[in-house]
């Protein structure tokens, strides 16, 4: 009964905590579905930049959330029963704080590393701005809605932190440093923590110095088990380290050390910092995330056993204590069958709210785009470039959503209404470098365009590759993505018809994130009444 009931409020927060979900609830994905339907799965359980996760079991539920920087909304809260099939079931941030900060684009700043816990009937998240300091929310509901952030901790450099309520009735905080901002990084540090997760008490004390064996020591997780403090952490760096796990029987130490996983003779690339979960039938699991450059930072699922009262993650071929971890395995013992579940990517844009595969730049605005429930499309306004930008860059109204598998197809159909010369809608495939397939007016009327911009975040110039003069207003626009992030464009005036415009080009990662797609509309100067941009659907297919 426990069971039914547990399926029965998930599937009703599918339904009422956002409107966007309840548009294709169970439409699977055309382009990744880690599990194999065989009592398997396949690596990356998802395909898309999830960096950084954190998880925890409730019952027989499962809650990750993992880094957004600063994309908003921010801070992801995702649902499992399995580990393997996942939701995205909302944001617990609808705006970046300091709010006057984010409502311009900071590539790179914004939530780092978030913890979540649950404690005493609240979840529990505290997550870092390396720029600000600690900061702490809570909810009764993993679907929010979460309070406000507080600071609870400030500080520049201070990240990853994690926290633990022992059972001596005091609470503790564990964190490290970021070398950018506090010219100090490699420890790992903690302090005590008021029991209301409110503030942190005294100074902190260093109780673990990685410079000699684990340089860029940081992500550290803190657990306790038979009697031991144990603190999960990856080493080496994002792309190349591996996982060390530190043990104590007390929680100020000192700390055994070892590594517990590493790349070995695989191909998955430095198995970066994750989460210990257990399921209700005694297994024990670690998701972590893989760097795959354009692509991000995508989330895997691996085995763990404890061997000795010492974790061991993915399988140790060698017999070294070492794990390396899977690609492909058998799915975790739940005790039950769950269906199947991919995370959101197309969008009909037919609900009130928009789906939330979807995020903006900056802090979102009303004049840059709203959905029109019944009517059925999403409407973007042609909103001017900033003066001082010589790109996308640090364009706050990109409507984005991350890669969802190594070779998908996007297409979108726009219906363009331009009142002014210089306005213009499309496509954008979104990184440090990019490129856009847009409709645009111009002095002899509208004419389809592909632009390319190397190094945008170094202010970059964009380049015109190809035009080609259309008397319609709406255009079928698609971008095909294959291997190697590779991507094309192509349009069509009739749904059916594409025409290739341009050359390939290389998708290219963000700043800490991977590359994004999505929907643009621009225009160059503020305007009475600007043009914009209807956007009927938008679909992610093979």
């Amino acid at each position: 009964m426990k069971q039914i009931l547990s399926v029965f409020i998930a599937a009703l927060l599918l339904i009422f905590t956002d409107g966007a979900m309840a548009q294709n609830p169970n439409k699977a994905s055309e382009v990744w579905i880690s599990d194999n339907g065989d009592g398997t799965y396949t690596n990356p359980v998802l395909y898309a930049d999830y960096s950084d996760p954190d998880a925890i079991r409730v019952g027989d539920d499962y809650y990750m959330v993992a880094s957004s920087f600063n994309c908003v909304p921010g801070l992801p809260v995702l649902h499992s029963f399995d580990l393997v099939n996942w939701e995205l079931i909302g944001y617990a941030l609808s705006k970046l704080t300091p709010i006057d900060v984010f409502d311009k684009v900071q590539h790179g700043k914004g939530v780092w590393a978030p913890c979540i816990r649950y404690h005493k009937n609240e979840y529990y998240i505290f997550y870092p701005d390396p720029d600000n300091g600690i900061y702490r929310i809570k909810s009764v509901n993993p679907a929010g809605p979460w309070s406000e952030p507080l600071l609870v901790q400030p500080g520049k450099g201070l990240i990853d932190p994690s926290p633990l309520w022992d059972d001596d009735g005091k609470a503790y905080l564990v964190y490290a440093l970021a070398g950018s901002r506090a010219g100090v990084k490699s420890v790992i540090l903690i302090s005590r923590m008021s029991m209301d997760g409110n503030r942190l008490i005294g100074n902190p004390v260093m109780i673990f110095d990685g410079h000699k064996d684990h340089p860029t020591v940081e992500g550290p997780k803190i657990y306790r088990r038979n009697g031991y403090y144990y603190i999960f952490a990856p080493a080496g760096g994002v792309s190349a380290g591996w996982q060390i796990v530190l043990r104590s029987e007390h929680i100020l130490g000192p700390y055994e050390v070892k590594t517990l996983m590493a790349q070995g003779k695989t191909d998955i690339n430095g198995p970066h910092q994750g989460a210990w979960v257990d399921t209700k039938t005694g297994e024990n699991w670690f998701l972590n995330f893989q760097d795959l450059g354009a692509y991000g930072r995508v989330v895997h699922l691996n085995p763990m056993k404890w061997i000795n009262n010492w974790p061991v993650i993915g399988i140790d071929f060698d017999g070294d204590g070492i794990g390396e971890p899977v690609r492909t395995y058998k799915k975790p013992n739940v005790g039950n069958t769950f269906p199947g579940m991919t995370l959101p990517e197309s969008d009909e844009f037919s609900t009130p709210e928009l789906g939330l595969q979807w995020q903006w730049q900056a802090n979102y605005q009303t004049t840059w785009g709203y959905p029109s429930g019944n009517l059925g499309f999403f409407r973007l306004n042609c909103i001017p470039r900033p003066a001082d930008s010589a790109n996308l860059w640090n364009v706050s109204s990109l409507l984005l959503q991350k890669f969802p598998a190594p070779e998908f197809t996007a297409t979108a159909k726009i219906t363009f209404d331009a009142r002014y010369k210089g306005e213009e809608t499309g496509l954008v495939v979104m990184g440090m470098d990019y490129g856009t397939l847009s409709i645009g007016r111009t002095n002899a009327g509208l004419e389809i365009r592909t632009i390319v911009c190397n190094q945008a975040d170094k202010a970059g110039k964009e380049e015109i590759i190809a035009t080609k003069p259309v008397d319609s207003s709406t255009i079928y626009f698609r971008v095909q993505v294959r291997k190697g992030a590779n991507c094309q464009f192509s349009y069509s005036t009739d749904g059916e018809n594409y025409t290739t415009i341009g050359n390939s080009f290389k998708a290219r990662e963000g700043k800490w994130v991977g590359a994004k797609f999505g929907l643009f509309a621009l225009g160059n100067s503020i305007v009475n009444d600007a043009g914009s941009a209807d956007i009927d659907w938008f679909r992610i297919t093979k």
